[in-house]
């Protein structure tokens, strides 16, 4: 089991993942915009970030970027989630520092694909396949 922190202003959304990733065994935190997220992945430490783009205050992009930047978040893999599906938005993106970026709405299997990727690098033990 992994402990995996969503940072999604739309309750909606973060509902859904959540949902996807309990069932898949994992411990789910959400945070609903970028500042609370910045702050739960710090007293957290989160095996994976799921990263919304579109929120009040500090957007996704932003909070990827200061999480990358920080000594105690820097390592974190980093997912974005986001309805933005540009490929300017994508490549942005990955500049700031996430692993991956997926548009939503996600089909399960290639959201648990991306999150067991990430935990793979990360080297947490226990996945399952999707």
């Amino acid at each position: 089991m992994a402990t995996i922190l969503v940072i999604e202003d739309s309750p909606t959304d973060a509902h859904a993942v959540s949902r996807m990733l309990r069932r898949h065994g994992h411990d789910v935190h959400v945070a609903t915009d970028g500042e609370q997220g910045m702050a739960q992945a710090a007293s957290l430490r989160p095996d994976v970030i799921l990263m919304d783009v579109v929120m009040p205050g500090v957007n996704g992009f932003e909070a990827t970027r200061l999480l990358r930047r920080d000594r105690g978040t820097g390592g974190i893999p980093i997912i974005i989630l986001s309805t933005k599906d540009q490929e300017t938005d994508r490549i942005w993106g990955l500049r700031q520092g996430a692993i991956d970026y997926l548009v939503k709405p996600v089909a399960r299997a290639v959201l648990l694909g991306s999150v067991d990727a990430a935990l793979s690098v990360r080297g947490v033990a226990g996945q399952e396949s999707a």
